[in-house]
């Protein structure tokens, strides 16, 4: 049996890694939080005190990391992966992180004779529990089937994107459109509700109308409508994720002024305090202007 390590055990990574537990899978964890390191422990999980303790026991490790620098520092730190790292070791890393960022974790791990992919999701929350992540895998066709029966037990969908660095790159796109659908979504309910419309007429029409959008049926249903703001898919992460996309964009020459724009908004939705609460949250500083409250 495949032995695997998962480093990164937060909103996302806790769900994910409990899945590879309920498929019987030998699973070794390591996270900064030790209450989660006992839970699952407790449902039969292997710890490590370290990254690098982790990888001398695993034959693939996967990473569900808040961000770059986490994912540096965990992969080729003091005691990080490739610190204790063998030859022929995969790191899968499912973080959503920069594709230039990924191609330079790819370039040290082949130094040491370690394959990486990269592997990111979209599904938030909901689809970790559920196992029906869609996943973005990037990587070397040899690599990505070595994985493929551990990305097969985390998700629904798997496209095989292209080389290391791709399915950052996908990710990073989507989650630019997301920004905009639900900024502009959140902004056009707003409207539509201080001058009188009800937003259940707005959503029916709407849904079934060219303005429909997944922002709309999962983040305005589920969510604004119900006053519940739990993530989801945070505001800090949306933004970080925005960032990608702009340095990016500054890197390649190419202009994004809407994404720019957009990012300003959930920069002041961060400000506003509500960078822990669902991206959908962008809503609240426009209700707070208007005096109005989109429910139903």
């Amino acid at each position: 049996m495949m032995k695997i390590g998962f480093i990164g055990l937060g909103n996302m990574g806790k769900p994910m890694a409990m899945n590879l537990l309920k498929a019987q899978c030998d699973l070794t964890i390591n996270d900064v939080n030790q209450s989660i390191m006992e839970e699952l422990s407790a449902m039969g999980a292997k710890t490590a005190a370290t990254p690098a303790e982790l990888a001398r026991k695993v034959d693939i490790v996967i990473t569900m990391l808040p961000n770059g620098n986490i994912v540096e520092q965990v992969v080729n730190g003091p005691q990080g992966i490739l610190a204790a790292a063998q030859p022929g070791l995969c790191i899968l890393d499912m973080s959503s992180v920069a594709p230039g960022f990924t191609r330079k974790m790819a370039d040290l791990a082949a130094k040491k004779q370690v394959d990486y992919m990269d592997a990111p999701v979209s599904g938030g929350v909901k689809g970790a529990d559920a196992g029906t992540l869609t996943i973005m895998a990037g990587g070397a066709s040899e690599v990505v089937a070595k994985c493929r029966p551990i990305l097969e037990i985390l998700g629904g969908k798997i496209y095989e994107v292209g080389a290391v660095g791709a399915g950052d790159a996908v990710k990073m796109i989507n989650n630019l459109l997301l920004a905009v659908n639900m900024a502009a979504t959140a902004e056009a309910f707003t409207l539509g509700a201080k001058i009188g419309l009800d937003p259940k007429v707005m959503f029916d029409v709407i849904s079934t109308s060219s303005g429909n959008s997944y922002a709309l049926e999962a983040k305005m249903q589920n969510f604004v409508f119900k006053g519940a703001f739990e993530p989801g898919f945070m505001i800090d992460l949306q933004y970080k994720d925005l960032e990608l996309a702009v340095q990016t964009g500054k890197e390649s020459k190419v202009p994004l002024m809407i994404a720019n724009v957009v990012q300003q908004l959930y920069g002041q939705a961060q400000a506003a305090g509500l960078g822990k609460e669902d991206i959908s949250a962008i809503i609240k500083p426009l209700e707070n202007l208007t005096g109005i409250q989109v429910r139903m």
